[in-house]
């Protein structure tokens, strides 16, 4: 009787294989959607404008946590998620203006 490991048992390569698919798609749409804020930051210290809109960010966010919870993902994690997302934003947007 043979083992299965970990790495030698096809359904968790198959689980596995998706899951690095998902990453590297969720890599790339990070990486455009810095592409745009990163101009939308480089625009507001043209316009001298704050780096924060904390009325769109909250606005954002009860966006999120709905769409979190249509797709039965906990809307926590995604509050979690994309606050760790808008603060990096406003990092860049500050160091833009700062610039």
């Amino acid at each position: 009787m043979t083992e299965t490991t970990p790495s030698s048992d096809p359904v968790l390569a198959a689980f596995r294989s998706s899951i690095d698919n998902i990453d590297a798609a969720l890599i790339h749409m990070l990486a455009e959607r810095f592409r745009i804020t990163q101009a939308v930051g480089t625009y507001k210290a043209e316009k001298n404008l704050p780096a924060s809109d904390p009325g769109r960010e909250e606005r954002q966010i009860v966006r999120l946590r709905k769409l979190a919870e249509d797709a039965h993902l906990d809307p926590d994690f995604g509050e979690k998620f994309i606050r760790f997302i808008i603060d990096e934003v406003i990092r860049h947007h500050e160091r833009a203006k700062a610039g």
